[in-house]
């Protein structure tokens, strides 16, 4: 696929740093504002100029480079909002390499969120840390000698860190002379990004610079935006899509209004409310939270949504029923069916990767393979693949050979984007980033670990699922989990959590986890529940499931962009640290009744359990 724009009203730049000052060097975009910051609790907005942003650069680049030198890595633990962008570009502009992620709450016990910072640190070895001042503070205390710190391990680590408040840089007088562009070349690593986590450990993967703005270059041209496009997002920003559209705003000269993650999960409609109120024509969401706002997007507000051009879905698989359900509910309020764009994304391609979107397509035109949508349309078969701009394959994972239209296989992605690899993993990198097709001398793709299978005559790129949640059978069949996820939840959409079902093998057995939207306190009821996800499942993909676990609020494992993490589920589940309601076993006929204090064992060897054994367990306390 040919994205790359060459338009001359957008000037090519070797990096994204340089479209900020060209654009804050310009009159008419000097005032204009590049990012907007709402916070929903008070309703206020607070803007940041092209010139502003620009300003805060050069005073963060010339402060950090006083206790730093190029190339140096610091690790940014900033929440949301523009203080964060400020300091992304700061970084850019000084020649660092940025490492930020969502910093994790000291004051609470140790959790996965220090796990998680424990890794980025003994990985990245940055020098230094920005943060806010009472985040410092924080850190301060943590690393104190008289501290009851319940991680002796992240305390050195945090121990070693020069501590840089984010107020004592931020747009401060500086005597640095920026004359000439010193900051990050294209070829340098500017960004260190992690993967989500979806199907293992977060790794940390390479970015340089170049290939970010070829990255969100591609993203442009593919949605066609322009400096009066006007987007809305509530993405995280640190990583993935939501420090993509960052950057993508930046390059294109347009105006961002962004919000928090908290405050969209507090109140769903925020999101729309923001589109009507900025007329927004861009904005990227997960394909997970159109139903959540279909369902908790009430109010008395008007909404108009008819400025919308792009409607990104992003998270692969991309239903259409969750799609055509939103449509069917905000179509009255301006929606249009054109603006609907499935995209494909991955953080070793630093984000984008494609889009089926078309300019005034109508996706109820489009047609789905096993109920989800194309995120991709490929090119033709007999076209030159040293030709495109973007190149995407898919290949049989045995044999490493291209497969033919309508046969499954892994998705491989050739493209200037493509990250360098995994930071400390070199045999990893040469697997997944190294990738190449078998007795041919093609060029180096990244293996994406996502399967996917090509369509009918405009060969559409369907995303079907990720290659190590595959359950397969003994019989020789497959089945991709998220089928038996939504129809786990198809049986009861009223008592279980949308978006909240794990559904992996586990020792032979198909095992379900499913979060309850409230406490039913008779246990009949539960049965009940188990019983019908089990019979529904079968009726519905006709797979008999082993087990189904019936879990709390909050007990499912996911990523920071709300992806499943099923592999983390299986493991808290056999470690027995998922907090259950009740489990129940499915052995030929019988039923097996479980309690959180009994092992995964005591259900795969059949055992059951007497009324007596039940006496006096707190099974439904929290209820």
């Amino acid at each position: 696929m040919r994205y790359e724009n060459y338009d001359p009203c957008f000037p090519d730049q070797p990096v994204v740093d340089l479209y900020l000052s060209l654009w804050a060097n310009q009159p008419s975009f000097r005032s204009k504002p590049a990012f907007i910051w709402a916070e929903d609790d008070q309703g206020s907005t607070t803007g940041l100029t092209y010139s502003q942003l620009n300003s805060s650069a050069y005073s963060i680049a010339s402060h950090l480079l006083t206790s730093s030198e190029r190339r140096d890595t610091v690790l940014v633990l900033v929440p949301p909002g523009l203080d964060l962008i400020r300091v992304l570009f700061g970084c850019q502009r000084a020649g660092l390499v940025a490492v930020p992620i969502s910093p994790p709450d000291l004051s609470l016990p140790k959790q996965n969120q220090h796990h998680h910072l424990v890794r980025v640190l003994s990985q990245t070895k940055p020098i230094a840390l920005i943060a806010h001042s009472d985040y410092i503070a924080t850190v301060e205390r943590y690393v104190s000698p008289s501290s009851t710190a319940s991680d002796n391990h992240l305390s050195d680590l945090l121990r070693k860190l020069k501590r840089i408040p984010l107020g004592d840089i931020k747009d401060k007088s500086s005597n640095a002379n920026f004359d000439s562009y010193h900051g990050c070349n294209k070829d340098e690593v500017y960004l260190i990004q992690y993967t989500s986590g979806t199907t293992g450990i977060p790794k940390p993967v390479l970015v340089t610079a170049g290939a970010a703005a070829h990255n969100v270059r591609t993203a442009r041209k593919a949605y066609d935006l322009h400096p009066s496009s006007i987007i809305a997002s509530w993405l995280p920003q640190f990583h993935d899509c939501g420090l993509m559209f960052l950057l993508l705003t930046v390059i294109t000269g347009c105006t961002s209004v962004l919000t928090s993650p908290s405050s969209f999960v507090k109140r769903p409609r925020l999101w729309l409310e923001l589109i009507t109120k900025f007329k927004a024509t861009c904005t990227p969401v997960p394909s997970f939270a159109l139903p959540l706002v279909v369902r908790r997007g009430h109010g008395t507000s008007p909404i108009h949504l008819w400025s919308l051009r792009n409607l990104i879905i992003i998270n692969e698989p991309i239903y259409r029923s969750s799609i055509d359900e939103f449509m069917d509910k905000f179509s009255s309020m301006g929606l249009s069916e054109s603006c609907i764009s499935p995209s494909y994304g991955l953080a070793e391609n630093c984000t984008f990767v494609s889009t089926s979107w078309r300019n005034n397509d109508d996706f109820r035109d489009i047609p789905s393979y096993k109920k989800i949508l194309p995120s991709a349309r490929l090119a033709s078969t007999t076209s030159n693949e040293d030709e495109e701009d973007i190149n995407i394959v898919v290949v049989n994972e045995e044999s490493l050979a291209p497969v033919e239209d309508g046969v499954e296989g892994e998705i491989w992605v050739s493209s200037p984007s493509n990250g360098l690899g995994y930071l400390g993993y070199p045999s990893l990198t040469r697997e997944i980033f190294h990738g190449r097709l078998r007795e041919t001398l093609s060029r180096k793709f990244v293996r994406s670990g996502d399967r996917g299978v090509v369509i009918g005559e405009e060969r559409y790129l369907y995303i079907t699922g990720r290659s190590a949640d595959l359950i397969k059978f003994q019989n020789g069949l497959e089945i991709h989990p998220h089928y038996i996820e939504t129809a786990a939840y198809n049986c009861y959409p009223k008592l279980l959590r949308g978006g909240c079902v794990a559904a992996f093998e586990l020792s032979q057995k198909v095992v379900v986890v499913a979060e309850l939207q409230r406490g039913e306190g008779d246990i009949n009821v539960l049965r009940g529940l188990c019983e019908g996800i089990r019979k529904g499942v079968l009726m519905e993909e006709k797979v008999d499931v082993g087990m189904v676990v019936l879990v709390k609020s909050g007990s499912v494992p996911k990523t920071t962009s709300g992806k499943i993490q099923r592999w983390l589920a299986k493991d808290k589940l056999t470690r027995g640290e998922l907090i259950s309601v009740c489990n129940i076993a499915f052995h030929d006929v019988s039923l097996y009744l479980v309690v959180p204090s009994l092992s995964i064992d005591h259900v795969a060897k059949g055992k059951s359990l007497s009324s007596s054994s039940l006496q006096g367990f707190p099974l439904l306390s929290f209820l």
